[in-house]
């Protein structure tokens, strides 16, 4: 079964990163999480504030527990308010459903697990998690 590394994971923080601090957006919290919501890598920027790295797990965590990015599942939560409250609740882990997670994949189309921000705006966020996930050679959804 395919499985994002620690050296993939790594690559994507740092790609998503580096886009943050090339569009010098605020400072950012990343997190890398596998196909069952475990962190891999995860990083606070100087200057982020302390609850970014937890906001941008459960944002990751989302993304990969509901199979789909945060934009996605942002609108559905939008739509459907009490099944998302009820999800973040009982959960076992961070639930955010909150832009700012994408899905990684391999290149035959794979979920690999999830790259989650916080630090941004919602689509400030994603683009940088998009722009590490491309760093690393894989897929964002």
């Amino acid at each position: 079964m395919p499985t994002l590394t620690l050296d993939l994971a790594q690559a994507a923080l740092h790609g998503a990163l580096q886009a943050a601090r090339d569009h010098q957006f605020q400072p950012m919290a990343i997190a890398v999480v596998d196909t069952a919501g475990a962190v891999i890598t995860c990083s606070r920027e100087d200057g982020a504030t302390a609850l970014r790295l937890s906001i941008a797990t459960g944002k990751a965590c989302a993304a990969v527990g509901m199979g789909a990015n945060t934009r996605l599942l942002a609108k559905k939560a939008s739509e459907m308010p009490a099944f998302f409250g009820a999800i973040a609740t009982t959960s076992g882990q961070p639930f955010i459903p909150h832009t700012g997670a994408m899905l990684v994949l391999d290149a035959a189309g794979n979920v690999l697990g999830a790259v989650g921000a916080s630090g941004g705006t919602g689509d400030e966020d994603e683009r940088v998690v998009t722009a590490g996930i491309e760093t690393a050679g894989l897929t964002a959804r």
